[in-house]
Order: C-alpha cells, then sequence, then structure tokens
C-alpha cells in the first residue's frame, strides 16, 4: 500500500472516487437522450474558464465550473432555438472555449503549457486540497441530482413529448441535465481531463448496457465500473508513470470490450432458461414498480 502515502495520491485517490461516481451517474442520462458527446463540447467551454482562472489568480476549478455552467446553458438554448443554424452555432462556441482557454493560460502570469497540459489530460500531482474541497462539493451536487431527480430525469430523457404530456417541466429538466454535466466536467478534470472526460460519462455506461436489463441496475454497474477504472488507472499511472486519463479511459474500454464478450453467453443462457422453464401466473401490485426501474436502456 505504498501508494497510499504520498499526500498528493490521498488526494488523487478521493478525486478519482468522485469523480468515478459523478461521471456515470449523469453520462446515463446523456447516454439516453444520445447526447453522448456533450461532455466533450462542455469540455471545450471549460477550457475558457481555467484561462480565467489563472489570469485572474482565482480557483480555475470554481471558475470553470461558472462557464461550464453558462456554456451548458447556451447550448440548450441554441438547441431549442437554433434550428438549422445549430450545429453551426455550437461548433463555434466549442472552438472558441478551446481557443480562448489556451490564449488565456499563456497571457497570464502564473499560467504555462504544463498547467494546460494537466487540464487537457489530467495530472495526479497537480490536485491541491483546495481542489478536493471544491470537487467534494460539486460532487455531492451531481449526486443529489442525478439520484434525488432520476424518476423526472429518465422520463424526460427517454421521451420528451410524453414527459411534457403528463406535466413535468421538461425544459427545466433538460436545463438541469446539462448544468449537471457541466459541474461533472469540472469534478473530472484534474484526473481525468478536460479533453477525456467524456469518455469516462459515456464508456462505463456503455459496458454496463451489455449485461444489464433495466436502467437501475445499468445506473449502479455503471458507477462501479467508473469507480474501479478511475481508482485503477489512478494507482497504474502512479507505478508507471503514465498519463491518469488515458489510462482510465483505456480500462474503461477494457471494461467495455469485456462485458460485451461476456453478454452473448449470458443472452443465450436467458434464452435457453425461458425456453425451459414452465409457464408463471404473476400478480402484479399497481405501483409496486416504476418505469425507471424497468425499462431496459
Amino acid at each position: 500500500m505504498e501508494f497510499l502515502e504520498p499526500a498528493f495520491m490521498q488526494r488523487a485517490l478521493i478525486a478519482a472516487v468522485l469523480v468515478g461516481i459523478t461521471a456515470p451517474a449523469i453520462g446515463i442520462y446523456l447516454v439516453q437522450r444520445r447526447q453522448a458527446l456533450m461532455g466533450d463540447g462542455i469540455g471545450h467551454i471549460a477550457m475558457t474558464g481555467v484561462g480565467l482562472g489563472f489570469l485572474l489568480s482565482t480557483s480555475p476549478v470554481w471558475m470553470a465550473t461558472a462557464v461550464a455552467v453558462a456554456g451548458a446553458v447556451v447550448m440548450e438554448l441554441i438547441r431549442w432555438f437554433g434550428h438549422t443554424r445549430g450545429d453551426i452555432a455550437l461548433a463555434m462556441l466549442f472552438y472558441g472555449g478551446m481557443a480562448g482557454g489556451v490564449l488565456l493560460i499563456n497571457i497570464s502570469d502564473t499560467g504555462s503549457n504544463a498547467n494546460l497540459t494537466s487540464y487537457l489530460f489530467g495530472s495526479l500531482s497537480t490536485v491541491s486540497s483546495e481542489d478536493v474541497w471544491a470537487i467534494t462539493l460539486l460532487a455531492a451536487f451531481v449526486v443529489l441530482v442525478t439520484v434525488g431527480l432520476r424518476r423526472q430525469l429518465f422520463a424526460v430523457s427517454q421521451d420528451e413529448e410524453f414527459a411534457r404530456v403528463t406535466g413535468l417541466p421538461v425544459r427545466l429538466l433538460n436545463l438541469m441535465i446539462a448544468v449537471t454535466a457541466a459541474v461533472t466536467v469540472t469534478v473530472a478534470m484534474r484526473v481525468v481531463g478536460l479533453l477525456l472526460v467524456s469518455a469516462l460519462m459515456v464508456v462505463p455506461v456503455a459496458a454496463a448496457q451489455q449485461v444489464s436489463k433495466s436502467f437501475r441496475l445499468t445506473f449502479v454497474l455503471s458507477v462501479v465500473i467508473g469507480t474501479a477504472v478511475t481508482l485503477a488507472g489512478t494507482v497504474t499511472s502512479y507505478y508507471q508513470d503514465v498519463p491518469p486519463g488515458a489510462t482510465i479511459v483505456l480500462l474503461a474500454i477494457a471494461a467495455f470490450v469485456a462485458l460485451t464478450a461476456l453478454a452473448a453467453p449470458l443472452a443465450r443462457r436467458r434464452a435457453r432458461g425461458r425456453t425451459e422453464e414452465p409457464e408463471k401466473c404473476t400478480l402484479e401490485v399497481p405501483g409496486s414498480r416504476t418505469a425507471a426501474d424497468d425499462v431496459r436502456v
């Protein structure tokens, strides 16, 4: 347990656990909405916040959070009202965010290319105590939203029109998903990096979908996978001196490949079991289960 002795590794492991929980927790809704690359776009925008943090000598994490949330709101407004020109506006927003961040970091007195690389791809040694506190508070917000509003977010992610008919505030919930995704990006950027955070939102969810049969199980399994790969990637990065973000993402992809290979035999076994079992008479109790628990994702 040598890796637990350095203070920077203790901070990095705490951040890794929080990232492993929060990224798949919001990622499952983005996958349901077919917005798997939304985190990548927000990561580009957050770079401007990082640059502003260095330029103004304030916390890059909090400044990136503010800019990313503002960018996520603009993205939703473009989605609502952009129509045919929306994709061009989004492209300019994403590339402008990245370019603005690079420029601001380089003209600041405290920024450098090394700082830029650590935010783009993650870095263990740069996670400070202030970063850990900020990440903890932001992660608590993400968990509160994704778990506390899971039924409403699931409904709006599955079918916006049906959710609107049932009386749910669809636009408010869509905005909540976008803002929560923006917060998650800033939670993950110190460990995974802004360019790779989208993968951690999507790949554990995709891996969990290979073997799970319900939304609830997919949610739980994707969080377990996310936490496992972030911890394993962080420890591997310490011993092998490799970038933590890249290591974590490759481990997540490996988990996806392994579960995909496992899914086919499991599906055949389930099918064989259904053909062999006699028919059973079951009684459903109204209201005993929710759609979010039963629907396959």
